[in-house]
């Protein structure tokens, strides 16, 4: 059963009862499913057909939420950007995906449109000026299409629902074929291992183009039948207060978001007396972060552990009780997981090896990368390049130990050093550059670059090279700080030595 279908049955279980409420706006379950089939036959008389890769390029919104799901009930397939991507990432994610249409705004087409202009067949739809027919923006469209015969959920299990994009260490990002499949059987487990029933009201404080506030949140919140309270931007302040105010009982968020709420509680002093549960995923969370939210609010955050890949892999218990601190818990309802060395034999508990996981919810594979994929499984279970370890009084409790490749998780968000190399390295100024995580009390880890100028560094301030990261990467890519050396350390085998490099820079705990 595909993932429309499963929503849609859901909207018509619970019906008038609210579903969303995007600041201050509410929507039926009953409301929901009518904007989605609305949505849905515009794009039927739009042309798109089963398998078309649709990308969506928009701030966070009740029109990003209905062209998603509208996609996937007519079998197409959704490729959610973040909206912060530079003009060359997308037009990357855009060719590589033959995505056929393309939905943003008018500002983020201008700032594209000279690489956008040279797409043949792609067609763009910019969400807040007239469509074709000079009829108005999108919504006003699809709200005139009226009611008609479309495709009733064609798609099947095993069909791609949705590609999303994670970088790899060449520098080439990867196109991860998430079905229909992963979906469902994700947010079947999710619902039974949280507890999540029709009378929990979520705050949605996440971005929408990621697997946590996307997948996981909203999905799992739509087809739980809770009430979802949704702001388009996270402030530490108002969610506090919309807690208290409209006595919400889950909150997700990543390791940056309860920091920064830890830092208002004092001010505030919330009426936390209707949360069940805080969950935390995306990123590490520290043991002292864990044990200061504790002492603070009385909660124990619920950590769990995920991957684009494969949606929620681990979690901790509901039963507070059940959770230690740098744990991410126990597989999932339906996923297996094991330690393994690098030849692929089990470890012994509390040995750290490579986690291996098998499951539905584990995806097709890459993209148009069949020999990445190949190489990305074993026997059927998938190679995460995780390292972790098994308790060793509870076998079936596991910790991450760190990552086999070279992955930095900054507030939350992948980051891989090549793609950021890249960049820098085409600067003017720069010779060479090696891109590390710090640890970062904020942001877990801080994106930091250390370079070799080719020129008198004293004529290149650091913030000019900060500035030309802005201009070709995402925000949250760009280095927090760059340190300028005459050499990168290397080993004999002229491998820098990134590990020299952090221990360098890396503050010492205070």
């Amino acid at each position: 059963m595909n993932l429309a279908q499963v929503l849609s049955d859901s909207c018509s279980k619970y019906k008038e009862k609210p579903a969303i409420v995007f600041e201050g706006r509410s929507y039926s379950f009953n409301e929901i499913d009518e904007e989605v089939r609305k949505c849905s036959l515009w794009l039927h008389k739009a042309g798109i057909q089963k398998g078309d890769r649709i990308a969506i390029q928009l701030p966070k919104s009740t029109e990003f939420i209905f062209l998603h799901l509208a996609v996937l009930s007519l079998g197409g397939i959704s490729l959610p950007l973040n909206p912060d991507y530079s003009p060359e990432e997308v037009t990357y994610y855009l060719s590589d995906s033959g995505t056929s249409l393309f939905f943003t705004d008018s500002t983020r087409f201008e700032r594209a449109r000279s690489f956008l202009d040279g797409m043949e067949g792609l067609r763009i739809y910019l969400m807040d000026q007239a469509g074709p027919e000079g009829t108005g923006p999108l919504p006003i469209e699809w709200e005139k299409a009226g009611t008609g015969d479309q495709p009733a959920y064609p798609a099947q299990d095993d069909d791609v629902a949705m590609m999303l994009y994670t970088s790899g260490t060449t520098g080439r990002s990867k196109g991860a074929m998430i079905t229909h499949r992963n979906l469902v059987s994700n947010m079947i487990a999710l619902k039974q291992a949280w507890e999540w029933t029709d009378q929990d009201v979520l705050l949605h404080v996440l971005p929408l183009f990621h697997v946590h506030g996307l997948c996981v949140a909203l999905q799992g919140g739509l087809y739980a039948g809770s009430t979802i309270i949704m702001h388009e931007k996270f402030d530490p302040r108002e969610t506090w207060k919309t807690i208290a105010e409209e006595r919400c009982s889950i909150l997700m968020g990543v390791p940056t978001i309860y920091h920064r709420l830890l830092n208002e509680y004092d001010h505030l002093k919330p009426d936390l007396s209707s949360m069940r549960v805080f969950i935390c995923g995306s990123a590490p969370l520290s043991e002292s972060l864990f044990i200061r939210f504790e002492k603070t609010t009385g909660f124990r955050i619920l950590e769990r552990y995920g991957m684009t890949e494969a949606g929620m892999i681990i979690s901790n218990l509901i039963d507070p009780s059940g959770r230690k601190a740098k744990s991410v818990g126990h597989p999932l309802p339906g996923v297996r997981a094991r330690i393994v060395t690098e030849s692929g034999k089990d470890v012994k508990s509390g040995e750290v090896g490579e986690v291996w996981i098998k499951g539905d919810n584990v995806f097709k594979g890459y993209w148009q990368m069949p020999e990445k994929t190949r190489d990305s499984f074993e026997d059927g279970w998938f190679k995460t390049g995780d390292l972790g370890y098994q308790d060793p009084e509870d076998s079936m409790r596991f910790y991450l130990a760190g990552r086999a490749k070279e992955l930095i998780i900054t507030g939350g968000y992948n980051v891989y050093p090549k793609e950021v190399e890249n960049v820098l390295e085409h600067h003017e100024a720069v010779q060479e550059a090696a891109v590390i995580g710090l640890p970062d009390e904020d942001y877990g880890e801080k994106v930091t670059a250390v370079v070799v100028l080719k020129k008198d560094p004293s004529r290149t301030p650091a913030e000019d090279i900060l500035a030309f990261c802005r201009k070709h990467l995402a925000g949250y890519k760009c280095p927090k700080e760059v340190f300028t050396v005459d050499q990168l350390p290397r080993n004999s085998m002229g491998k820098i030595q990134k590990d020299l490099l952090q221990k360098r820079y890396s503050k010492p705990a205070a």
